[in-house]
């Protein structure tokens, strides 16, 4: 936690960065005798397709969910913002065999994702799985079954912990579809591994935000952790009104890279997967001016030399298991740089902590 002479010790945001490692423990306690996840298990086994679906930040979340379900179920899985559905349904489709949504909503009572809930229900007449933080939320009343997460609620207005946590729950859903055990087995050493090393990330983002000036911000991930660069360009963009963009990794050759240079903070969400290819982007963007900080599991010796910031969880865990952990030193990098910069990260310009439409 932050020291007691600290400005932000009192900023929830901060906390329930720091929360996360503990957070993710009980929420998976929980899981364990959740008869509502009990039941997602058992209708899932019928299942021939997912459709995820979200809001902003829940919205990658709902990426980041199928683009797991596809890796660990070898089923077709997809993602869409809750506004397609309602503004353009005959591009979903929903005509599918054996199709099942899931409605994410840190809130439960977002309301497109709440309309497009009802919309699959009661028009469609689909299977709906809600996801969510709050109990007897206007999601859960439009969905078949809800899965409520209330540990991993927040007070503040940016979605830290309950993005982590929703997806450790999916993930966690995926694994049980799949028999894939070792991604069930292993939260409790990402925890750990995190838990241990978390006030050093901390620590290290907030040195780094108090030397240098960024003029932009880049974020780049490949495969499933293409969703995690976009959700933390969205951190950083809410908690600091900074000019964010997220790429895939080797897609940022292709252009954009014209706009590297030493104000130019290029994050690096480095898969094991695709190391060596996304290394080689790491050194070449370095070689052009950029300030790199880069986020892995275990980094190699490139890397080390090229980069100005490194982060590594240092778990053995299967790879989809480091996309909660990964995603962390990004919230740290959003929350500080706000600070600087003389925002609130718990009161965002502009915001609300839910969009409610009339």
């Amino acid at each position: 936690m932050p020291a007691s002479g600290s400005p932000v010790r009192n900023l929830h945001t901060l906390t329930e960065i720091l929360s996360q490692p503990e957070t993710w423990l009980v929420s998976q306690r929980e899981l364990a005798g959740n008869a509502a996840f009990q039941a997602a298990v058992r209708a899932a086994s019928s299942r021939k397709e997912w459709l995820f679906v979200g809001c902003g930040t829940s919205f990658y979340l709902a990426e980041t969910a199928a683009a797991c379900w596809m890796l660990l179920t070898g089923q077709r899985a997809r993602a869409l913002p809750a506004s397609e559905l309602l503004l353009f349904p005959d591009l979903s489709q929903l005509n599918v065999p054996d199709i099942q949504t899931v409605i994410i909503s840190r809130s439960g009572r977002t309301s497109e994702a709440v309309r497009a809930a009802e919309l699959l229900t009661n028009r469609h007449k689909l299977p709906t799985l809600g996801v969510t933080c709050a109990n007897d939320s206007e999601l859960s009343k439009a969905c078949k079954l809800t899965i409520a997460l209330p540990s991993a609620d927040e007070k503040s207005m940016v979605m830290t912990r309950s993005f982590s946590s929703m997806l450790l729950t999916l993930l966690q859903l995926a694994a049980s579809r799949s028999g894939a055990r070792s991604i069930s087995s292993s939260f409790a050493d990402i925890s750990a591994a995190l838990s241990s090393r978390i006030q050093s990330f901390h620590e290290r983002v907030e040195s780094f935000v108090a030397s240098r000036p960024f003029a932009d911000y880049i974020y780049l991930g490949q495969g499933p952790f293409y969703p995690i660069a976009r959700e933390a360009a969205l951190k950083i963009t809410e908690m600091s009104c900074s000019y964010a963009q997220p790429y895939h990794t080797l897609e940022f050759r292709h252009g954009p890279k014209s706009v590297v240079a030493p104000e130019t903070c290029l994050t690096f969400f480095l898969s094991e997967s695709g190391m060596q290819a996304e290394s080689e982007v790491l050194v070449e963007m370095k070689e052009l001016g950029g300030t790199i900080i880069a986020i892995c599991n275990r980094a190699p010796e490139a890397v080390r030399r090229a980069s100005d910031l490194v982060f590594e969880v240092e778990a053995n865990v299967p790879e989809l298991a480091l996309l909660a952990p990964f995603i962390v030193p990004a919230q740290l990098l959003g929350f500080h740089t706000g600070v600087k910069k003389g925002f609130n990260p718990d009161e965002p310009k502009n915001l609300s902590r839910v969009v409610i439409l009339d």
